[in-house]
């Protein structure tokens, strides 16, 4: 039996009947397609390395302490690993409608919390493998781990050890073992103990805190009012986009920033087309305010499968119609975000919720999902994945785009996966609220196509009037030594 962390159980937390909270995404492979039962074969050799993909989540009686992972006695893989088709030759588009479907769909709580679909008939000879898990299990960072260790061709010795799932607890004993947790060296009091113990550190973090969280102050107020919020119901509609990282590396050099600053900067033109194509007005000095979460995870803690994440806030000038100048202003302002340390703040804060108590922290959860207006119009994350070409059952894996829930009154979410020299942006959005994600999928692509074309016009200047400085320089030279 192991506790969650108080920011794991939280995603169980702020589920509700419209807002499945799982994370996955779309991975399209070479064909021809394996037979399903390598596949199946395949999963089951890997479960010994991922124990968590045959445990089930209990909650504690009276909310006495966080949820806690058991082991399933009744784990069927045949119940998680699943078989299907488009009808061939399937079209990119119907594999998006087919996914958006099936992320429309909860996990059971009942099972662990995962499935993995294998689609044939996705036209070129391709075929794609459609995964979720539920975001208590993993963040962005871990769940690209968990990719690797899933989808790849290696073995391992824990894997070909029999498995027999340790025997269910009652609700009696998971209460007991939860107050004897708490009351342990490794519960809370530890962690109060260690607070007291050390007081310079906590101070430290408390300072850091309060510095950083009045740095950040106007970036939590309450948006104004917008099409990207609303309500949402239990559907979602999905697309893609994708880019080069090698042509955001070129955007980047020419222009400046990062990488991240260019990824922000094409889905705020992304931004900026739907809103146009809505009839909203976008003044100049209109923005839309992102989440980004950060990864807050430290050396020594990859192949640990939990969320270990904190987020700032970004607000992304679709009022300015310059792709330069866009870029500038979101190199600015993330310059800013670093310097104020937001991210800091968030760990520090999401460490401190450990001290509250279970049910005040599923409380909380829930009337920040059900405000009618955040401080927010959207979120982003950005997670980088392999950058050498994965290989299951010997086909390589060509794309994989992610998909990351919409939650609360967001009704538009943006999620970036880096592979293999290429990005590949996820959008979900709500059926009803949220009909047109297409329309910023291929803003995204228009926004980068723009960037690099400027960055393109500025690199050709540069050479030719470095050309023309060069020719000068022999004749400068030649008249010097005239002179002498």
């Amino acid at each position: 039996m192991e506790w969650m962390s108080a920011m794991d159980s939280s995603f169980l937390h702020v589920e509700n009947d419209v807002t499945p909270m799982h994370i996955g995404g779309v991975s399209i492979f070479e064909g021809p397609a394996p037979p399903f039962a390598d596949l199946r074969a395949m999963v089951a050799g890997k479960l010994g390395i991922v124990p968590r993909y045959r445990q089930k989540v209990r909650f504690v009686p009276l909310a006495a302490g966080a949820p806690v992972w058991v082991d399933d006695p009744h784990f069927s893989l045949d119940y998680h690993v699943r078989h299907s088709a488009l009808p061939s030759p399937g079209s990119d588009e119907q594999l998006r409608q087919m996914a958006a479907r099936v992320f429309s769909g909860h996990l059971d709580r009942n099972k662990p919390l995962w499935e993995l679909w294998m689609v044939e008939g996705l036209g070129g000879g391709r075929w794609a493998l459609l995964s979720k898990v539920h975001h208590c299990m993993v963040d962005g960072e871990a769940a690209t781990d968990l990719m690797s260790v899933m989808f790849s061709d290696t073995t391992s010795t824990e894997s070909e050890r029999p498995w027999s799932p340790e025997p269910e607890p009652t609700d009696i004993q998971i209460l007991t073992r939860t107050v004897g947790h708490w009351l342990s060296p490794s519960g809370q009091l530890e962690g109060l103990r260690r607070a007291v113990s050390a007081p310079r550190t906590t101070l430290g973090q408390v300072e850091e805190f309060v510095r950083s969280a009045l740095a950040s102050t106007s970036s939590m107020r309450p948006v104004e009012s917008s099409s990207l919020n609303g309500p949402i119901g239990p559907h979602r509609r999905w697309s893609w986009a994708e880019a080069s990282l090698a042509d955001v590396k070129e955007v980047r050099a020419a222009l400046g920033g990062t990488v991240n600053d260019v990824v922000l900067t094409v889905i705020t033109n992304g931004f900026r087309d739907l809103l146009d194509a809505r009839g909203e007005d976008v003044p100049r000095e209109r923005i839309v305010r992102t989440m980004v979460p950060v990864s807050v995870r430290r050396r020594g803690e990859r192949g640990v499968y939990n969320n270990r994440v904190s987020a700032v806030f970004a607000s992304l000038p679709v009022g300015i119609g310059d792709p330069a100048r866009r870029l500038s202003r979101i190199r600015a302002e993330m310059d800013g975000i670093k310097q104020s340390k937001q991210a800091v703040a968030g760990d520090v804060l999401s460490s401190m919720s450990g001290f509250a108590p279970p049910l005040l922290l599923a409380l909380g959860s829930r009337l920040v999902t059900s405000a009618p207006r955040l401080n927010m119009h959207t979120a982003t994350t950005n997670v980088p994945g392999p950058q050498v070409p994965v290989q299951t059952l010997g086909r390589r894996m060509l794309q994989s785009y992610p998909f990351v829930p919409v939650v609360g009154s967001i009704r538009i979410v943006v999620a970036i996966f880096s592979y293999d020299g290429g990005l590949y942006f996820g959008v979900t959005g709500d059926y009803d609220g949220a009909p047109d994600v297409d329309v910023l999928t291929a803003g995204i692509a228009g926004g980068m196509d723009d960037l690099l074309a400027l960055a393109r016009k500025r690199a050709g200047a540069r050479k030719r009037g470095a050309g023309a400085a060069g020719a000068q320089k022999p004749a400068g030279r030649r008249r010097s030594a005239a002179a002498s």
